[in-house]
């Protein structure tokens, strides 16, 4: 019956969505369109023919946002939710249901390893971007340990993406302005190519600064930020196929709110107000050897750093707590491509992976400085993966063409700490993905992948204090102590392993309505069987350290009970998404669909970072006469009921935390762009925007953490040309 029912929601999805795009549309970088890079090992793989779904969001439309942070980066992307609330210090990103440790972040090709509880994983400026990609599905035959809801990768600029035709240098200045937050934003980029465009250069430097959050519900949640960014990179083509890209990603960002700022909760006793600051600072580097007329070799090479701490010093108390997590890796592979006679072409790569996390916690109330649930510890990991890419025959000629894609990854992954013993494991990661297209209109495709998740040091090695559910009340031991739930490590923990699959289907037409427009959609019914999930079991006190005359051992630590992680829950995740496109001269239309459920197979609870089932629209209208596009989005959420009775203990990855009934909602967005090319005034770009226009009350990731209200947005950028040391005229 349930598989019945997702076949007739897929159905149904796809058919309304179809009628819905046959009126007309509007155009820019949509998320069916471009070249992923992370979606193969080859790097080069379109995104709507890939066999599986993979969404691309370019520059145009992260502007058309008017992103202030990357959550609203991926607005409309089917199965990617931010939980973690509204502040900006806690939103974290979940792809299928998994979150944190179980979906990874690359910025370019630097991993982002950095999971805290609360304090987010995504410090980024969204202007330094000119693509950000999800991949979806379970990704470790080519990315190993992390991946098993997918990939968030985000793509920084070279100068030839900010140049126009025949410009060798450029300044480009920004600010912005949104008032549901009083968020002023300012940067300006400077970008050079050499004549011959064997050097290109970018520097960033970006400063934004909020206040407090009014709410869809009328009140005020308490916050403030002040970030600042910087950005360089400077690609040199050193000679003939031979490429050394070098860049440096940093972020500052100081706020004052709760220790926790994923609540709506104002700071409090069990909720310190901290002044937080995060730092991050990727630096990589990249060799690449592409020689011309070697189908053989289209290597590359590439080492980088990536450090990231927060600080949060409790106001008033003096208490200061720290976490450093930094990353050195390394990544070789090598593509070569071949062509089968007359059968086909295969793209043939191999390479190694290897990287290393250290992390260091602090906590000045501690004994020895140690902070509870963040250990002083090591992993290290590496991994080597190979993956060819088959295409074989001609969309519309003979049998049609078929694309098949075999993969597999071997992963040795080690971890230490003083803490307790040391543990070691293997892993074996294989993927096969294929698509058949008779004709060019039309395709299916499918997929199935296993994928792992290694224990992390935080859940083998957590030591410590883990919280303080209050003071003795008994007034038989003076003086009343707290109850200290304690951490209590567990190195014998399992890898978190998924098992995975996809079905899914295209269509694409051209001169549908108009000539020279186009129709496009996508859609796919998945599933992932996980074993081994990694969850957190916490013990309470023992009644009797309640009682009015508790047992002297209530006043030691631990009294509070126990926290460990431990292999538990066995979960069957699954769900549809469909997206279309439409776009024309004077007309553009997206819609996105997606449903997801999650069951713990033993016990029959949900489980997973769930959402009701949602449908995305985003309309506009082009006006290429006067280089304006006015749109509208909505967002049409349906009431969610996939929660259990009982508060959930909070885990780490797929466990969701506390899931309450929510009632369904709509947010509409409209907005409008005015890029002119005329009338003196190339360069200039002014985006004007009001989010959630109708004010809507409304909860996303759980019940009383209500979001936005109405924000009025603006964001004005001008790009002035440079001729020697000069401004050119236009």
């Amino acid at each position: 019956m349930q598989s019945q029912k997702n076949a007739i929601l897929f159905t149904g999805a796809v058919a309304s969505i179809t009628l819905v795009l046959a009126a007309p549309a509007s155009a820019q970088e949509i998320a069916l369109e471009g070249i992923s890079i992370f979606a193969t090992a080859s790097g080069d793989a379109n995104a709507f023919e890939f066999p599986g779904q993979v969404s691309v969001i370019g520059r145009d439309q992260i502007e058309d946002f008017v992103a202030t942070r990357p959550s609203d980066v991926f607005q409309g992307v089917p199965g990617v939710v931010f939980t973690g609330g509204t502040r900006r210090a806690g939103q974290v990103p979940s792809i299928r249901g998994f979150t944190d440790d179980a979906t990874l972040v690359l910025f370019d090709d630097a991993r982002q390893n950095f999971v805290s509880g609360h304090d987010g994983r995504l410090f980024l400026d969204p202007d330094i971007l000119v693509a950000a990609e999800v991949v979806k599905g379970p990704t470790s035959s080519i990315y190993g340990s992390g991946a098993l809801g997918g990939v968030f990768a985000f793509r920084t600029i070279n100068a030839e993406d900010i140049l126009e035709p025949g410009q060798l240098a450029a300044v480009r200045v920004k600010a912005g302005y949104e008032s549901v937050d009083q968020e002023q934003t300012y940067s300006v980029t400077g970008v050079q190519m050499s004549e011959s465009g064997a050097v290109d250069l970018v520097a960033n430097l970006g400063y934004r600064t909020s206040g407090d959050v009014e709410l869809g519900n009328n009140t005020t949640l308490t916050d403030g930020n002040d970030l600042a960014s910087a950005f360089v990179k400077g690609s040199f083509k050193l000679s003939d196929g031979l490429t050394w890209r070098n860049s440096w990603i940093y972020f500052d960002r100081a706020d004052q709110n709760a220790n926790n700022p994923q609540l709506n909760a104002a700071p409090g006793d069990d909720n310190p107000l901290v002044d937080r600051t995060a730092l991050s600072s990727t630096v990589q580097s990249k060799l690449e050897f592409n020689p011309s007329g070697n189908d053989l070799v289209d290597g590359n090479v590439v080492v980088y750093r990536a450090y990231n701490e927060v600080e949060e010093p409790e106001v008033g108390t003096g208490r200061a707590l720290t976490r450093e997590v930094e990353t050195l890796g390394f990544k070789a592979l090598n593509t070569s491509r071949l062509e089968l006679a007359s059968l086909g072409n295969v793209a043939w790569t191999y390479g190694t992976d290897i990287y290393q996390d250290d992390q260091t916690g602090g906590d000045s109330d501690s004994l020895g400085g140690a902070r509870g649930g963040v250990p002083d510890a090591k992993s290290n990991f590496y991994g080597f993966f190979t993956e060819a890419e088959f295409e074989f025959g001609t969309p519309g000629q003979g049998l049609g063409q078929l694309e098949i894609i075999p993969g597999i990854r071997f992963d040795k992954f080690e971890s230490e700490s003083e803490i307790a013993d040391s543990f070691d494991e293997t892993a074996v990661s294989p993927k096969i993905a294929a698509a058949y297209r008779p004709v060019e209109w039309f395709s299916v495709f499918g997929n199935y992948g296993e994928a792992f998740r290694a224990p992390s040091y935080n859940e083998a090695y957590a030591a410590g204090e883990h919280f303080v559910i209050g003071a003795n009340p008994s007034p038989f031991i003076p003086p009343n102590v707290n109850l200290t739930n304690e951490f209590i490590a567990n190195p014998n923990l399992k890898p978190e392993e998924s098992e995975g699959w996809e079905l899914g289907a295209t269509l694409s037409f051209k001169s549908v309505i108009a000539s020279g427009d186009e129709l496009k959609a996508k859609g796919s019914y998945y599933e992932n069987d996980v074993t081994n999930l990694i969850d957190l079991e916490v013990t309470g006190p023992n009644g009797a350290c309640f009682s009015p005359f508790p047992p002297a051992f209530c006043s030691f630590p631990g009294a509070g009970g126990t926290s460990q992680n431990v292999n538990v829950t066995n979960a069957l995740i699954k769900g549809v998404e469909v997206e279309a496109t439409y776009d024309s001269t004077y007309f553009y239309m997206k819609a996105a669909y997606s449903q997801i459920e999650g069951t713990d197979l033993d016990t029959g609870e949900f489980v997973g970072a769930l959402f009701p089932d949602q449908l995305y629209l985003d309309a506009a209208l082009k006006f290429p006469a006067y280089y304006t596009r006015l749109g509208v989005r909505a967002l049409f959420a349906d009431d969610f009921t996939n929660t259990n009775d009982e508060r959930e203990t909070g885990t780490t990855n797929v466990i969701s935390k506390e899931e309450l009934f929510r009632a369904g909602y709509t947010t509409v967005d409209v907005y409008a762009v005015w890029e002119p090319k005329a009338y003196g005034l190339g360069g200039l770009r002014v985006d004007l925007g009001i989010d959630n226009i109708g004010d809507e009350a409304y909860e996303v990731v759980r019940k009383d953490v209500f979001e936005e209200g109405r924000s009025f947005k603006a964001a004005v950028s001008y790009q002035a040309p440079i001729c020697g040391t000069e401004f050119c005229s236009r």
